[in-house]
């Protein structure tokens, strides 16, 4: 074992994860404090790690952050150089993070982002996953094909080459891989986001070229592209769905660009629906249970529906948050005059009520049940 893993807070502990988010986004915010714990052993974790002096508080334009000290990247460098070299060498973001304002919320998006996929089993170092967006020109790996959910930084697919580095303005940030889907990965934090769509459109076209027809076409078919969104709590897919009702800015989301455009709340109930996402084994099994007191589906209905119940009515799963699906289901229901039924986790069913018309009620599955009898058995 390397010297300064002796220095160092021992590994698969939550102050070396702490230090390990810090290295791959950059700057952590101080607001995630209960992502990796209860807030007071959060907060004994950071003096500790300042005791140490590994860590340092960033503070300016009221956003606070945490960042990592020279010593403790030199000490990450020796104990693991193959998972943190990129990220803690040469003028990156991440090893050199900037003051403004912007490019450090980004980096917070960025924080944030793998603190949800790294708590939903998504692998994120870059030891642990193909090497998929290597540099142009270059060999291909021997094995690059995706078997375990993986997540790459918008940083680590910007590798790839010229075409990638020449979007601008993309608010993407990274990809999620999974064994036949692949997900172009948005945070909006907690607003609505401003896209812009031109860049937006220029990574769906590129991710379709790179990953489906040159890199992994065994692995992935022409629509296997679709879209990921993050933010802060279950009330931001309420936002979004009322704002496209309005006929706001949140049209990238709604306009057909992806036929499926998933919210994931960025805290535990997000993991867990980051789990479902990524595991077909996982919603298959949901999707059994729940058809066990439903009809089949009906395939050529003008209206989405996974099942039927025994009067015929429509149903869908949205337990997903398939934010475009959602909202062709409640206009159908709308335009045919016709009632239908939401099948949804407990905590979705408050924005989701908000929101859908009269047309539709709702059946709810308790997530603490879910976990106990189904993830629990899984672990």
């Amino acid at each position: 074992m390397p010297a300064a893993s002796r220095i160092l807070p021992s590994r698969h502990t939550k102050p070396y994860s702490l230090l390990t988010l810090i290295a791959l986004s950059g700057e952590f915010p101080a607001d995630q404090a209960g992502r990796l714990g209860s807030p007071s052993y959060f907060e004994n974790i950071v003096k500790s790690l300042k005791k140490d002096r590994l860590l340092r508080t960033y503070y300016k334009n009221g956003l606070r952050g945490y960042r990592l000290t020279v010593k403790a990247k030199e000490l990450l460098l020796a104990d693991q150089p193959e998972r943190f070299a990129f990220f803690l060498t040469g003028s990156s973001e991440t090893n050199h993070p900037k003051s403004e304002v912007t490019r450090r919320l980004r980096l917070h998006r960025i924080a944030e982002s793998m603190t949800t996929m790294m708590g939903a089993g998504v692998k994120v170092f870059r030891d642990e996953k193909p090497d998929v967006f290597f540099p142009e020109g270059r060999p291909p790996p021997k094995a690059p094909a995706v078997m375990e959910p993986a997540f790459y930084t918008s940083r680590e697919v910007k590798e790839v080459g010229t075409e990638l580095m020449k979007i601008r303005g993309a608010r993407s940030t990274g990809m999620l891989l999974t064994k036949q889907q692949a997900f172009v990965v948005y945070n909006t934090g907690d607003a609505l986001m401003k896209w812009e769509y031109k860049a937006e459109m220029r990574i769906k076209a590129l991710m379709k070229t790179i990953l489906c027809r040159q890199r992994l076409p065994e692995q992935y078919g022409p629509e296997a592209v679709q879209g990921l969104l993050l933010g802060k709590g279950i009330e931001m897919a309420g936002q979004f769905l009322a704002e496209q009702r309005a006929g706001s800015r949140t049209y990238f989301v709604f306009d057909g660009n992806y036929d499926h455009f998933f919210y994931v709340p960025n805290d535990h109930t997000g993991e867990v629906m980051l789990k479902l996402l990524c595991s077909e084994a996982l919603a298959a099994d949901l999707e059994r249970i729940l058809l066990q007191n439903l009809w089949p589906r009906q395939p050529g209905s003008v209206i989405e529906n996974d099942a039927t119940t025994g009067d015929g009515e429509p149903v869908l799963f949205a337990y997903l948050l398939d934010l475009p699906r959602i909202l062709r289901f409640d206009n159908a229901l709308s335009l045919q005059n016709r009632h239908g039924v939401i099948i949804c986790f407990d905590f979705q069913l408050d924005a989701l009520k908000q929101f859908c018309s009269q047309n539709v009620s709702f059946e709810i599955i308790s997530l603490k049940k879910y976990e106990r009898r189904v993830l629990h058995q899984e672990k």
